[in-house]
This record gives structure tokens, sequence and C-alpha cells, in this order.
């Protein structure tokens, strides 16, 4: 076995990272071992020798995988192995993905294969912020084709610092997390969310980031460099037609121009103008020559397209709808479209809407996570589905992917600081994309805002967000950030930056870019640009609804919430959960209770509101203690031939003693009207030392007979006024 090659990583707080190339995995085109601390990373890349022929895009898939036994835990379900990706799987995917995309050459169409699996973790660093850095030193020690290196790292702002690749334990109390990829010259990619901090901040981060970044870019060159492998495998995935080229851009561009300059809303009659000018060109050609040369025309046909539209805005300031760099388009928005939902809105900005809902439940709905190294229930859920039919395409919707996973998470993200951290209900939103022409997950967030407030969900503020877009020539002499950006302007454009927040600061983010990186100046006009868009959205918003309504929808549950005492929570259970079982029937309301900060937090939930009562007036009654001389409303539980037992407080049973229930003397109990299962107010009059038996009382609560009274006052010959007779002749005596 030949000696592996390590490189070490020094972080700034002292902790290290080292890559091991050389020793596992040796028949992938390139493999390296990442461990930091106890958690290790194996990535492996391979890729085809050639193309699939017709491919003119980069057929890259990255895949990540943690495996259970990595935390010494077995996976869940009946099968007790690994099973589909969970979100959390897929959203580190992504973001490799993002990051590592944009660098592989413009001509290389060779399937990628990139696989990084996590194979021991401590639970004390987290390991999605490492799958960048180990993907690209995989890269970096093949021979495959990449313009890296690049390396992500996560950077979190904890009390008042930046800290790069915090502990599970220290991005508790951060309130700013994002990921951040780049090369050694730029950002590539930005994902994250922070607690409404401020444009200047988001940028400091990045540029904390990023210094931590080019230590692990230099890294990877030098292991590359022992490697050996800075010298990249030749290929030729492409054949081209100068001629034919030069032919369709003479034909092609300036009737491309006039449509980009158009000012055409309308995206289906600007594609349709768009591709009558290409079926023109092709039309010069038999069928027979088209079947060699139809893919190179389209193929040059998108680069005619593409350079007219961003010469157009470059040169004259004109976007493809006819909108200038910052404006927004025209919005409107409605809410209670939906009378079945507890909350529901309609946003649609241009040619994107979105319909959302809001659901409101209780604790039984919450989601769990059983992920490798996160466990726990989720309390706030947002789904994200984007049907086929919402671009007008012709085709059947299959599952969810992971588009829908990434971008519903991001309007989660956005969201989520706003719902209160006590708030009773879980709440589950979920966004239907109806059409989509720009960012329907900046729509979702919108939307998902809308229909918060139309539940009435007391959020703190309301949020908006905004998709920015970039288009810039090499050297970046002119550029232009563009404002809610279009589809095509997405597809043909150089970045894609979303924001999202409140007036009063940004909650999340993401950025994509498409080319070699980015500079801060470029960054931090992006960031200004989207603020003024984010507050004329959230003003339009403001418009529809100011704030949550009042009250929920009167079918929406009803949710109270209390706390006991540590040690009744067996007592409100009851065995085998009797007791809740019991009061769940009895009352109709639904009851949860759970053991948190060493009291026992009880929801109450019912559709009704003598329902939630009545259940915790039960539930006092179980945790109440008896106090001597109060009185109770208690039932009959049995008749005896030397009284009754009434049950007085839930689980607390106390003998009322024939004598002590009624003033006059009884044979027997059924001679009071008494019978079982009969209601019937009680005195506590003792408890009983040693055996803790409960002695009630009816007849002290029972106003006494006459008779009675009577037969209790002596008669006057028998009363005891002579001895003060006698004491007043006494006196007198004494006078004289």
């Amino acid at each position: 076995m030949m000696n592996p090659i390590v490189k070490t990583i020094e972080l700034p707080d002292g902790r290290t990272i080292t890559l091991e190339t050389g020793k596992l995995a040796k028949q992938a085109d390139g493999a390296v071992m990442l461990r930091m601390g106890n958690t290790m990373l194996l990535a492996t890349v391979c890729a085809a020798k050639d193309a699939v022929p017709g491919t003119d895009f980069m057929p890259l898939q990255v895949e990540y995988k943690e495996k259970f036994s990595a935390f010494g835990r077995f996976p869940g379900g009946f099968t007790r192995r690994e099973g589909r990706a969970s979100d959390y799987e897929i959203l580190t995917c992504r973001l490799v993905d993002r990051a590592l995309r944009p660098l592989f050459p413009d001509n290389y169409h060779a399937e990628v294969y990139v696989n990084i699996i996590l194979f021991s973790a401590d639970g004390i660093d987290i390991p999605d912020a490492l799958a960048g850095l180990a993907a690209s030193a995989a890269l970096a020690v093949s021979d495959i084709p990449f313009n890296g290196p690049i390396s992500e790292v996560r950077v979190a702002r904890i009390d008042g610092e930046f800290v790069i690749n915090p502990t599970f334990e220290q991005l508790e109390t951060a309130d700013m997390d994002i990921m951040v990829g780049a090369t050694y010259e730029n950002i590539m990619m930005v994902e994250g969310e922070m607690s409404e901090v401020s444009e200047l901040d988001l940028l400091n981060a990045m540029k904390a980031a990023h210094e931590a970044i080019k230590i692990q870019c230099k890294a990877q060159m030098e292991l590359a460099e022992e490697v050996g492998s800075t010298v990249k495998r030749e290929y030729s995935h492409e054949v081209n037609d100068e001629e034919l080229r030069k032919a369709v851009h003479d034909a092609c561009y300036d009737k491309a121009y006039v449509v980009a300059a158009s000012g055409n809303a309308n995206k289906h009659e600007r594609g349709d103008a768009f591709g009558a000018i290409c079926t023109e060109f092709k039309a010069q050609y038999t069928e027979e020559e088209l079947v060699e040369k139809a893919p190179l025309i389209d193929r040059y046909y998108h680069d005619v397209e593409k350079e007219a539209m961003r010469r157009c805005i470059l040169d004259e300031g004109k976007r493809l709808d006819g909108r200038k760099t910052n404006e927004i388009r025209p919005i409107w928005s409605e809410v209670s479209y939906l009378p079945g939902p507890h909350g529901s809105a309609v946003f649609t900005r241009g040619e994107t809407q979105s319909l959302s809902t809001v659901t409101l439940g209780t604790k039984l709905d919450e989601k769990i996570v059983d992920d490798v190294l996160e466990h726990g229930k989720e309390r706030f859920l947002l789904h994200y589905n984007f049907p086929p039919f919402s671009t007008g395409e012709a085709k059947a919707q299959r599952g969810v992917g992971r588009r829908e996973i990434g971008h519903g998470h991001l309007a989660w993200r956005a969201l989520k600081g706003q719902i209160p951290a006590d708030y009773p209900y879980v709440i589950r939103i979920v966004s239907d994309i109806l059409e989509s022409n720009g960012s329907s997950s900046m729509a979702t967030v919108c939307a998902g805002t809308l229909a918060l407030m139309d539940a009435g969900v007391k959020i703190k503020k309301p949020v908006s967000g905004i998709a920015m877009g970039l288009i810039k020539n090499a050297n970046e002499e002119k550029y232009a950030v563009l404002s809610d950006i279009l589809g095509d302007e997405d597809h043909l454009g150089d970045m894609d930056f979303k924001v999202t927040g409140t007036r009063d600061g940004i909650t999340a983010t993401q950025m994509d870019i498409k080319v070699d990186g980015l500079s801060f100046d470029i960054l931090e006009k992006a960031l200004l640009q989207a603020k003024e868009g984010r507050m004329h959205i959230l003003g339009k918003i403001l418009e529809t609804i100011q704030e949550p309504r009042e009250d929920l929808k009167p079918h929406a549950p009803r949710i109270e919430t209390m706390t006991i005492p540590k040690e009744f929570i067996g007592a409100v259970i009851g065995p085998g959960g009797k007791i809740i079982q019991g009061m769940q029937e009895e009352t109709g309301a639904t009851i949860t209770i759970e053991e948190i900060d060493n009291v026992g937090r009880i929801e109450i939930a019912g559709t009704n509101k003598q329902s939630i009562e009545k259940a915790i007036s039960l539930i006092k009654g179980i945790v109440a203690v008896p106090e001597i001389g109060e009185v109770y409303k208690g039932k009959v539980r049995s008749i005896m031939p030397y009284g009754a037992f009434v049950e007085f407080l839930p689980g607390k049973d106390g003998l009322l003693h024939i004598s002590e229930i009624d003033w006059k003397r009884l044979e027997t109990v059924e001679e009071a009207g008494i019978k079982e299962g009969d209601e019937i107010e009680v005195k506590l009059l003792e408890i009983d030392p040693k055996t803790g038996k409960f002695k009630l009382s009816r007849k002290v609560l029972l106003p006494k007979p006459e008779k009675m009274e009577r037969a209790e006052r002596p008669e006057r010959s028998e009363r005891s006024d002579r001895p003060e007779r006698h004491d007043r002749n006494d006196r007198r005596d004494r006078r004289r």
C-alpha cells in the first residue's frame, strides 16, 4: 500500500481539518477522506470518459449520505437500513452542487458523479459545512477538468463575533447562520438564515467566510501538487461548425435584439417570437441536413438570444418585459380566498402566482425529525409544490423533487423566525405555485405571510422577498443589477440572489453565481437594491391585510396551555393512559402532556370553548391538593350500608358517613335520595394523618331544621339565669 498523502488545515480557533488521499477508494477518479475531530467524510468522484451524444449541458450528480452507524445508531423503519435521502441530505447535496457546477468547463459534458458519505460523527461538529470541501478535494486529486478548487464554510455570528464552522452547541446561540461557497478569488454561493440583520452585516459575514475559504483552497492546491493531478484529462465533447455559428449570428442577431427590446411582458408571446426566428433560419435546410445541423443551430441561437438580451440591458437599460432595472412587476393579492383552510392567500407578482394555505394543529401534528445527528420535533412546516402546468408544460406531475425541497426550505427559513416561540399551535403552510415566471420561492414567502395573518397567527412582523439578477461583461466595466428577475433573466443572466426580510432586516438569503464569482462591490449594490424592492413588496402586502386577524377562523381548533408540577404528570395520564383518555372522551377535547424544563406542559385543544374549559377544570381537579374546610362538587361512586364513597376530586374518594348525610337520623343512605352517579356538594372535614383517608360531610352544608334548633335551646325554667340573679343580689349586698 502506498503511503497516503495528508494535508492539514488549521481553523482560527485551533481546530484542524485533515485531507487524506491514496488510502481508500483508489479505483475512483478521485477520493479524499476528510476528518475534523471525530467527524469523517469520504468524498469520491467518477466521470465518464466520453459524453453522451447530443448532451449540451453539465450532467453533474451530487449525492450526500449519512450512515446511521456513524453516530452509533440503528435506522428506523422495518428494514433497519438507510433508505431514501432525507430533506437534510438533499439540502446538503444542493449546497455542494451549486458551488461546483459553474466551475466545470462550458464544453465539458461527460457525466460526473460526486458521492459524499458521512462515516463517523461525534455530534459536535456539523458535517454539512465540510461536504463542499471534501467534494472539491476529491476533484482536485482527480484528472477531471475543473476550474476550482472551491470550499464551503458555515459562518455564524455569536455574541457579535463571526465563528467559522461552529459546533452544534455554538450554533444554538447564533443570530446569523449562513453557508458560503467560494473559489480562492470569488464568492460562488451563499445560503442561510438570520435574525433581521443589516445588509452590511451580511456582507461582513461573507468576507469573513471567504478569508477562511482561501486557506482551504490553498491546501487543496498543495494537495493536488503532491498527488500530481494538476494536469487534467483531454476531452472533446463538442463538435462545432464555426461557419454555421457565424451564419446563425449574422441572420438572427438583429431580429433577436428587436424582440428583446420590444418590452413584451407576456412570457409565452415573447418566447414564441424568439422561437420563430430560429424556425425561420432552419427553414433553408432540408430535413436530412437538419438531422445533423439542428442541434448546433439550437445551441448557437441560444447564444445569440443571450447576447441580444444582455446587450439590450447593458447598452439601453431595456429589460425583456420593458421594465427598468429596479422596477417591480405589478402585484395583486387577496386573503381568505379558500373557505376550508384555517388561512389562505393568493399572491401574484407579474406572471408568478402562489396560492398558499395555513393549517393549525395540535402537538399530535408535530413532524418527527429522526436524522442521524438531529432528533426532535418541528412545529412549523412549509411545503412547496411546483406543478408542470405552472409553466404551461404538458407533462405528468411526479413526486417532490430536490428543487421543491430546496425552494420550500428557503421560504421556511424566511418565515420561521417570525413565529412566536410560545405559540401553542403546530403550523403548516402549503404553497402551490399556479403560475411561474421568476422566483416562485419569493412569492411563497409573500403568500405565506399573508396566509399566516389571515389565519390569525400572531407573527412578530410580516416578511417579503425578492429575487435579484445580474448582467455584466467580462471585466465588470458594465453591469446591471436587476430587481424581480424573470425566468429568462435567471436562465440567461449571471446571478440569482434571493433576499427575504422584515422592515428591520434580512431573515434569509440564497445566492447562486453562474460565472466565476463576483466582487463585493456588486454584491453590496445588489443587497441595497434588493432592500428597496423588499420594502415596495412589503407595502403591497400590507395594503391587503395590515396585521394578523384578532381571532382564529370559526372552524380552527382552539388551544389552551397550562403547566402543572412535574410530580402530577403521572396522575393526569393515569395507569395506561386511563385518566387522560377518559377526560378526552368526556369532554371531546384533545389533551397532550409532556415534561419541559422540569414541569408538565399541557395542551388542551377543542372545537369549542366549553369542551376546553371542562377539560381544564378536570385537570385542575387532579392536580389540586385537598384542603380541610373546602367545599367540593363530587360524584357518588358507591353506596355502602354505613355511607357513600364520593369522588370529590379526580382520583380522590372520601367517605360520606351515613351520619354526615343529613341532620335527621337515617337508617339507610337511600332514604336521603342519594344513588350512584349523583353529583353532590360535600365539605372536607378531616384527613386522617396516618391513612390519608378523607372524611366528608354533606349535612354541614344543609340548613338545620327549626325543631332541632328549638330542641337544642333550653326552656326558660331550665336556663342558667339564677346564678346571674344571685350575682346581682351579691353585688347589691356589697354596695350596702
